[in-house]
């Protein structure tokens, strides 16, 4: 049996992770997987406190996580691609949508 506490830091470090990522790089593409790596590490975070307590409420929020995270993500590449389009460009400094 693993202790709580290990999927605990798991959690801390991937979500870390995520936003030293999404601070740091400037790649419209990691900022957008930092952004999913953070969403999982809030999940891993609910599976295993839902595992804890024996109660299958936070299995149900992650599954309706990972929807909501599924139709951002096809969203949020179809911008991405429509950004890519018109500017040439991911970088996030140079895409400034409120300018011709």
């Amino acid at each position: 049996m693993v202790p709580i506490y290990y999927y605990l830091i798991l959690a801390a470090i991937l979500f870390c992770i995520g936003i030293g990522a999404f601070l740091i790089k400037r790649n419209i593409i990691t900022v957008f997987m930092s952004i999913e790596l953070m969403l999982n590490a809030v999940n891993l975070t609910f599976v295993a406190f839902s595992h804890m307590h024996h109660a299958v409420q936070g299995q149900l929020f992650v599954f309706f996580v990972m929807v909501v995270a599924a139709a951002e993500a096809a969203v949020g590449l179809a911008i991405i691609i429509a950004i890519f389009r018109t500017r040439q460009t991911l970088d996030v400094d140079s895409i400034n949508l409120m300018k011709n």
